[in-house]
């Protein structure tokens, strides 16, 4: 079931999102080549339970972590690991922060060190999906024309689109209806509605959008090894635009 959310309850989302996009800011500094993926899901953690807040992902559907940290050719889903980070890796670090019930969710995509100029691109690709996606989001729109948006761009780049994945309500719980694919048509699917809050979180790669699961029954990588980087934003749908309850300062 769709919900819609109060103004109160967006800006108590709000407040839950300043907390997730402040522990992405720090991420900025504090991932670079030399420390373990377990380092950054202990970091985030503590930063989240450091502003009396919860971290949501903790045993949401049996998972262990508080985050999803997925390197390179994983896709999403990726487990803490003790695997060393190095430059030239592509990192993306997805958490969800439980404010008083609360809920904001976000994935940011990380350069460790040097990366190359043709995984720069792929960044800075993903981002620009994201943000056409986002400005889809407002009321009397579709969730396929969010999905068409960012589909048609980042096909056009020459990128790969995943496919298994969805975009997502959010609110009261990390994962409600409306479900919705980062690709197909224009003009298809549930109509926005004020009040919704939403998810938008496309996953792009360097090659093929195929995948394949991990014996963990979670992780997700690409069949063929290519990079994958993925942005995520909450946002209420308004009378006003999409706004966007996980926004980082630049």
């Amino acid at each position: 079931m769709v919900t819609l959310k109060s103004q109160r309850e967006i800006e108590q989302m709000k407040e839950s999102g300043k907390i997730l996009a402040g522990i992405h800011q720090q991420l900025r500094t504090f991932i670079k080549p030399g420390i373990t993926t377990n380092q950054i899901n202990q970091f985030v953690q503590n930063k989240i339970e450091d502003k009396g807040a919860i971290a949501a992902q903790i045993g949401f559907e049996n998972y262990e972590y508080a985050t999803c940290i997925s390197v390179n050719d994983e896709i999403c889903h990726g487990f803490p690991s003790d695997y060393v980070l190095k430059s030239g890796d592509l990192v993306k670090v997805d958490f969800c922060v439980d404010l008083l019930g609360a809920i904001s969710d976000s994935c940011w995509t990380y350069a460790v060190g040097e990366l190359s100029n043709e995984h720069l691109e792929l960044m800075a690709v993903t981002q620009e999906a994201l943000r056409l996606g986002i400005e889809q989001a407002k009321i009397g729109n579709r969730v396929g024309d969010i999905s068409h948006a960012i589909q048609s761009y980042a096909e056009s780049k020459g990128y790969g689109v995943v496919r298994d994945f969805l975009a997502h309500g959010i609110g009261p719980t990390i994962h409600e209806e409306p479900f919705f694919s980062h690709y197909g048509q224009a003009g298809k699917g549930l109509r926005l509605k004020e009040g919704m809050t939403i998810t938008i979180e496309p996953m792009i790669t360097t090659g093929t959008w195929k995948m394949d699961i991990d014996s963990n029954s979670w992780t997700a990588r690409t069949i063929d090894g290519s990079y994958c980087a993925q942005y995520e934003h909450s946002l209420a749908i308004t009378k006003e635009g999409p706004v966007i309850l996980t926004k980082q300062e630049s």
